[in-house]
């Protein structure tokens, strides 16, 4: 397991290029629950996401090598603007494979930050198959969108700003796509305050099926928890 100390370092990297972004209390939502609940803004960040936080910090702790044979990332979007904007600022060339049909803005904005962008396959999976091709051709350093420490480190740094602003939350709610927020996020909490509870919410995704499923099918101890989840105040949402 990655120690504080490592998410702390990674803090005083991604320092140099995310935007602060002060927790924001949300009435709409602490009525609706009957708790204080807070959001952090993190689509307030230059690429839009939360991402460049992990794109940065992988960056940074590549040694020379790893840097001079180019960076080679799949994304469809926001991981794609995230080492695009992070290897432009250190000088690193990128490459970027999205999936044909991805929005041209997202496109636009993947080559506004300096990075040659291949379109290739139908959906997410055919593109990262592209990706790994490409690597293996050329040589180039891969940073993959969540499977990996460093990038896993960056995205954890959220959970130190949510603790320093906020430190009687008691709950944190992370969206799941791959898991590397998540990861980073609970990692992180965890060894700042034991006690906190890490929620992650997932829409419709495969994990959460298969989870449900497996839980239904009276594989586990018990009984599957019914009902709601249980509230507490004040939480803060990840986002």
């Amino acid at each position: 397991m990655l120690d504080l100390k490592h998410f702390q370092e990674a803090k005083k990297r991604v320092d140099e290029v995310i935007i602060p972004t002060p927790l924001i209390y949300s009435e709409a939502f602490s009525k609706e629950c009957k708790n204080q609940v807070y959001i952090k803004p993190e689509n307030l960040q230059r690429t839009g996401a939360f991402k460049i936080r992990g794109a940065y910090n992988k960056i940074m702790k590549m040694d020379d090598e790893s840097k001079s044979k180019g960076l080679i990332a799949s994304s469809a979007g926001n991981h794609a603007q995230g080492v695009a904007y992070a290897a432009s600022k250190l000088g690193v060339k990128a490459t970027i494979v999205m999936p044909k049909h991805t929005p041209l803005i997202k496109v636009e904005a993947t080559e506004a930050h300096g990075a040659e962008v291949v379109l290739a396959g139908e959906v997410y999976d055919e593109a990262y198959q592209k990706a790994c091709d490409l690597q293996k051709e050329h040589g180039y350093t891969f940073v993959h969108p969540f499977n990996d420490e460093d990038v896993i480190e960056g995205q954890g740094t959220i959970a130190l700003e949510i603790l320093d602003e906020l430190p009687e939350a008691d709950i944190i709610l992370v969206p799941i796509g791959g898991g590397g927020l998540i990861s980073g996020i609970a990692c992180a909490a965890k060894q700042i305050k034991p006690t906190i509870k890490i929620i992650g919410v997932c829409r419709g995704c495969t994990a959460c099926r298969s989870t449900r499923e497996w839980c239904r099918s009276g594989r586990q101890s018990g009984s599957a928890p019914q009902g709601r989840l249980p509230w507490r105040r004040p939480a803060a949402r990840a986002g």
